[in-house]
């Protein structure tokens, strides 16, 4: 029998962010599929508790705590995934901070804190894992952005710009690293239920019921619909399909 082609079985997903909202919501996905998973957090008992979460899907998880806007870091990241499971299929570049504040008050130190997380972190960990995943004859790397990659909110600058990027640093590994067979390709959420969106509820009243009359799904988002997309884009289903960004917003893009 033919193997399904969104089969992940013994695949290794490194997932940054992955210890909650969107990138548990993909690391879930993923592990269904059969891969094991890396989970990247910054707060290390979080990223135990999703770890343990993963492996009740029946792979293998591994915790690491890693600041991945730092270059040794990122290194010793890659170099521990290799240590434990012996290869780098797919990454998954989702951590992500939001600073709201407009550009005429936003801190300089706050707009670097969030172009570092956001934007050089999927730089730095996609760099690390080229070398890896073209000696093994290809992979995938998936950034996620954002709404924010294609429309603008005066709140959000250094957001907006991380994002943005993202979408144009996709394109120009896309196209760069497609003759070694590795696919790389955008997610862009819309407004999903995590907890950084429940922060911004909290500091904007009316943003609740703005999303949900824009959206035509009429609901927020969940990390789980994530899932699907990420799945597709890991497998060979999507062999021949790189450098694209992919709305994954209930429709929300699609308004005029």
């Amino acid at each position: 029998m033919t193997a399904s082609p969104f089969d992940l079985s013994g695949k290794v997903a490194i997932i940054t962010g992955g210890n909650g909202g969107i990138g548990l919501g993909m690391a879930r996905g993923l592990a269904r599929a059969g891969a094991n998973i890396v989970v990247v957090g910054r707060n290390e008992a979080k990223s135990k508790t999703a770890a343990a979460e993963i492996e009740q899907l029946g792979v293998k998880a591994l915790p690491l705590t890693v600041d991945v806007s730092d270059k040794a870091a990122v290194t010793a990241l890659v170099d521990a995934t290799l240590s434990a499971f012996g290869r780098l299929d797919i990454l998954i570049n989702n951590a992500g901070i939001n600073i709201r504040n407009p550009a005429d008050t936003l801190d300089l130190n706050d707009w670097h804190k969030v172009i570092d997380t956001n934007l050089t972190s999927a730089f730095l960990c996609a760099q690390a894992a080229y070398p890896t995943m073209k000696k093994a004859g290809g992979g995938k790397i998936i950034n996620v952005g954002s709404m924010m990659s294609i429309f603008g909110a005066g709140f959000l600058p250094a957001y907006a710009a991380s994002k943005g990027g993202i979408v144009q640093f996709t394109k120009a590994i896309a196209s760069s690293w497609a003759q070694d067979n590795i696919q790389a390709n955008a997610v862009l959420p819309g407004w999903i239920d995590t907890e950084l969106t429940q922060k911004g509820r909290a500091q904007i009243p009316t943003l609740h019921d703005a999303v949900l009359a824009r959206t035509p799904a009429k609901r927020w988002g969940n990390p789980d619909d994530l899932a699907g997309t990420a799945v597709f884009l890991s497998s060979s289903a999507s062999d021949f399909l790189t450098g694209i960004s992919i709305p994954v917003d209930g429709g929300y893009s699609a308004q005029g």
